[in-house]
């Protein structure tokens, strides 16, 4: 009951937050949201699945490129983000084929590879992506369905609510996937492979099934990213940028739902905090990164799941 009057407490803040913020503040949380979104589809496949993957940047360029193209094209919101979920989930529905048959370092090395390959690609393949240029003037286009409205999307607060729907959504989907069947089928996988096979469960059918689910993810966060930036460049797709979710997943705590919500914020704020001090913030942040991993073994939900336990 507390929790969910806590939940509901701060759903009703962040809806009220353009009336109370500015547009940084708004402009900020976004980026949080983004990121939490993505974090949430990389937990679904190491904390909950048992697959560390360094290639989820890969399909978030793909989500991130798809929006902004089908935007220059038709400018619709809500078809450029569709469309841009609808590819990145082709595309990783693809690579999952070819990497699920391998676990452990060698998948984790297989999906670096085909991140690095989705970059160079976006970085050489000029006549689409812009190259090095990348996607410039997308329009933050109206949300529309022909008929029945049409929204204005040039204010920063109504793309704000957008966002902030989708995300809602997407913690919501990945609460029910996590409580069904399948969320307890994909973590008695993680934790005994050979025990899961042995009573009948496909566990290639359903790491595949969590590696397109956590593909859609990386592709939602990235169609959300061009109408707010209008602009999509290559480091997007780096293999660097797979490390956001890794940290926040970790900071926050990668067996737990709200883990990498928790690690998103601390991740960006953070970031943010670091890098108006000193130019050198990778090396600040990267050293208070392992102190807090170090330092709360279980993430920084642990605190709050051992004082529960407590009580």
């Amino acid at each position: 009951m507390k929790t969910r009057v806590a939940i509901l407490v701060l759903v009703i803040l962040l809806a009220l937050l353009p009336a109370i913020a500015g547009k940084y503040a708004l402009y900020v949380t976004i980026h949080i949201l983004l990121l939490s979104i993505f974090s949430l589809g990389f937990n679904l496949l190491f904390g909950y699945t048992g697959l560390l993957s360094f290639g989820q940047a890969g399909f978030y360029a793909v989500g991130a490129y798809g929006c902004g193209k089908i935007l220059l094209a038709y400018p619709s919101l809500l078809v450029g983000i569709v469309g841009g979920v609808v590819i990145a989930g082709a595309v990783s529905l693809f690579l999952g084929i070819l990497c699920i048959r391998h676990t452990r370092m060698y998948f984790s090395m297989l999906t670096l590879s085909f991140g690095m390959m989705i970059f160079s690609v976006a970085w050489k393949w000029r006549d689409v992506t812009g190259g090095d240029d990348g996607l410039v003037g997308i329009p933050r286009a109206p949300l529309e369905i022909p008929g029945f409205f049409k929204i204005n999307m040039t204010p920063m607060e109504n793309y704000y609510y957008v966002v902030l729907a989708f995300a809602i959504l997407a913690i919501y989907l990945f609460h029910r996937i996590v409580h069904s069947p399948m969320g307890l089928a994909i973590q008695g996988i993680r934790d005994s492979e050979t025990r899961a096979a042995c009573i009948g469960i496909s566990v290639r059918k359903y790491r595949l099934l969590s590696f397109t689910i956590a593909g859609l993810y990386a592709g939602l966060a990235g169609s959300l990213l061009p109408p707010l930036e209008s602009t999509v460049t290559p480091p997007v797709a780096h293999w660097s940028y797979s490390a956001e979710p890794v940290l926040a997943t970790l900071l926050g705590g990668i067996y737990t739902f709200s883990g990498p919500i928790v690690g998103s914020v601390l991740f960006y704020l953070l970031k943010d905090i670091i890098v108006r001090f000193t130019e050198y913030w990778l090396i600040c942040l990267g050293i208070i990164v392992v102190v807090l991993v170090m330092g709360f073994r279980g993430g920084v939900m642990s605190i709050f799941l051992k004082e529960g336990g407590r009580r």
